[in-house]
């Protein structure tokens, strides 16, 4: 098994570069999601790309995980609607634009964008119409690889932006170019990625720290438990009539 603990050494230093390097935004993050659940507001999170959309995922209708979380979950670029499909719609400009109009976003709404390359068109359309509307975003990206990436890459924005360069506050997934981390003997390209163990601590480092940011103000947050838990349908149920409105896809 040299290999996967080679492969669980690597993802081992990634985090501990987050937990070095991202400390202060991961909990400034956690305080804009805080003020958005004193004001029993939606916090919104949209993951415009092929496995990008797994952070989305992450946070929502998660056990021990907030309710007030709406992923943004779009058919076009699901792997689901096929993977080919998936990049060529993530690289339409306007796509990302049309997919947040259909969530219906308004000033003061906040929105996580996550994207481990931080410079496609849908992911770059969504922060930019953010900006127009005045939705507060936070967005989680490789600074990395998006500074490493060509202007003229088929994959960019028209504007040629970057994530981290446009949204309100930017936590940095340090995920290299190519995601992959491990060089195997005898094998050409690199394997074993690593952006979606990377979304998935900061993403829950911001829920988790947001929680511990209400508890110390006496505020309970409605908290997710898993439905395949004893008792598990008796919690949610008092709260899904709440929600069930205002979450597109609860």
């Amino acid at each position: 098994m040299k290999n996967a603990l080679a492969y669980f050494d690597e993802i081992k230093s990634y985090l501990e570069e987050i937990i070095t390097t991202e400390r202060e935004t991961i909990m400034l993050a956690a305080k804009m999601v805080a003020e958005q659940i004193k004001l029993d507001q939606i916090i919104y999170i949209y993951g415009p790309g092929g496995h990008s959309n797994l952070a989305s995922q992450e946070l929502f209708f998660r056990a021990g995980g907030l309710m007030h979380v709406s992923a943004i979950l779009d058919e076009g670029t699901l792997l689901s609607g096929g993977a080919l499909r998936s990049m060529a719609i993530e690289r339409i400009p306007g796509y990302g634009r049309a997919v947040l109009t259909d969530y219906g976003l308004k000033k003061n709404d906040l929105l996580i964008i996550v994207n481990a390359y931080g410079m496609n068109a849908a992911t770059i359309d969504a922060a930019l119409l953010s900006k127009e509307l005045g939705v507060k975003t936070i967005g989680v990206s490789s600074v990395r690889h998006a500074s490493a990436t060509p202007g003229d890459h088929p994959a960019r924005h028209p504007e040629k932006k970057n994530l981290h360069d446009v949204v309100d506050l930017s936590i940095d997934s340090k995920v290299d170019v190519g995601d992959a981390v491990l060089k195997i003997p005898g094998v050409e390209q690199k394997v074993g990625a690593v952006s979606t163990f990377v979304n998935a601590y900061i993403l829950n480092s911001i829920v988790i720290e947001a929680i511990a940011f209400l508890a110390e103000e006496g505020i309970q947050p409605p908290i997710w438990q898993s439905g395949n838990s004893t008792g598990g349908d008796e919690w949610n149920k008092q709260f899904i009539d709440r929600f069930k409105q205002s979450i597109k896809k609860l």
